[in-house]
């Protein structure tokens, strides 16, 4: 939660200026926190049509690139990299120190002299289109597939991308690389799945997202959606169980060793997350996952996979040993489960690169192309 908490702090920096419902021509500027010489870009997918049957006239996608595009002999782009976010976050989250200063440097796994590196602001999130845009609960109501069908109109008609070295994805981004692997089978070389479980949503992670749902639509002040001011208990509640979800007791025992710092902890996190949640933002992110599951398509993944998961992880806990099971369905997937440590941060274990590095030049490896 530690690493969470910087994330805002950065974002809530970068961002104060920009009011929510800013004009869909604004370019964002890059993170003033950001060491790194990113292009903010906008591609625009016209007509783009959702799997229930909605249509947007317009969805904007909103994406950073790091790095340049190399071509091959025959012309095509063979260095690109599509790192995903998880939900709630943004094509900023995955710039922050822990993972950007361990892998994009000089002779770092995915040295930016070498890649292109792609982070995009999913359907609903960040600057992309969503429903605090002003369609509300009106905004179709997209999920996963939507979100990876959108990702591969962007590279194949915005960047001119029809393949990629690696898909790397931390929670919800890690579900979407399975969806990935499953729609678009060879289309990237290799996958890194980071904290998440490659079957459907249900159990208590259902619940923890069913629940921070109806808090805020039992809130009175929601008024389906349609609210002046934000529905400040719903929100609140909802945001409680997004900080449980993220947990891990040996981080936030350390964090927190005293009453008094804890009850601190949590109201400096709840105002924090509270200012710059939209409610109806947050309904749509958490319940995208409503019907993914892509454990009966493992097969068709027969890319190399490295998926990993740490023990520490209160939203795919390893007792319930779903992980190693089905990893078995996928010719070339490496399952790799990180022991609780004082480096693991729960399910933050997937930005605390240090920890996994060597895994993803492991996989890198594997997946070169042969010439």
């Amino acid at each position: 939660m530690r690493f969470r908490t910087l994330l805002l702090a950065i974002f809530l920096a970068a961002a104060s200026a920009m009011a929510q419902t800013m004009s869909a021509t604004h370019v964002a500027p890059a993170v003033a926190a950001t060491r790194w010489p990113v292009k903010d870009n906008l591609y625009v997918a016209h007509n783009f049509h959702f799997g229930s049957g909605e249509t947007l006239p317009e969805l904007k996608l909103r994406y950073f690139t790091l790095g340049s595009p190399h071509r091959n002999t025959a012309g095509r782009v063979d260095n690109a990299v599509l790192l995903l976010h998880g939900t709630g976050g943004n094509r900023r989250t995955l710039l922050v120190p822990q993972f950007s200063d361990v892998l994009f440097g000089p002779g770092q796994p995915l040295d930016i002299t070498h890649y292109f590196l792609i982070f995009p602001d999913d359907i609903g999130q960040g600057d992309s289109s969503k429903p605090s845009d002003g369609l509300r609960m009106k905004f179709p109501r997209y999920d996963y597939d939507d979100m990876v069908r959108s990702q591969h109109q962007m590279l194949l008609e915005g960047l001119g991308v029809d393949h990629l070295r690696l898909i790397l994805g931390t929670s919800m981004g890690c579900m979407q690389s399975f969806v990935w692997g499953e729609t678009h089978p060879g289309f990237a070389d290799a996958l890194m799945p980071l904290a998440c479980l490659p079957t459907a949503i249900a159990g208590r992670n259902r619940m923890m997202r069913y629940m921070a749902i109806e808090n805020i639509k039992n809130d009175p002040a929601w008024q389906n959606g349609n609210y002046a001011t934000e529905p400040a208990l719903g929100l609140r509640t909802a945001n409680e169980m997004l900080l449980i979800m993220g947990s891990a007791p040996l981080v936030m025992q350390k964090a927190a060793p005293t009453r008094e710092a804890a009850e601190e902890y949590v109201d400096k996190y709840l105002a924090r997350t509270t200012a710059s949640t939209d409610a109806n933002n947050l309904i749509y992110y958490v319940d995208a996952s409503r019907n993914y599951d892509p454990s009966a398509q493992l097969g068709h993944i027969t890319v190399p996979v490295m998926y990993i998961n740490s023990a520490d992880d209160f939203i795919n806990p390893p007792e319930l040993g779903i992980a190693e099971k089905l990893a078995k369905q996928m010719p070339h997937a490496k399952f790799v489960l990180i022991p609780i440590s004082d480096a693991t941060r729960g399910h933050g274990t997937h930005t605390q690169a240090a920890i996994w590095k060597d895994y993803l030049v492991e996989v890198l490896k594997e997946s070169e192309p042969k010439s």
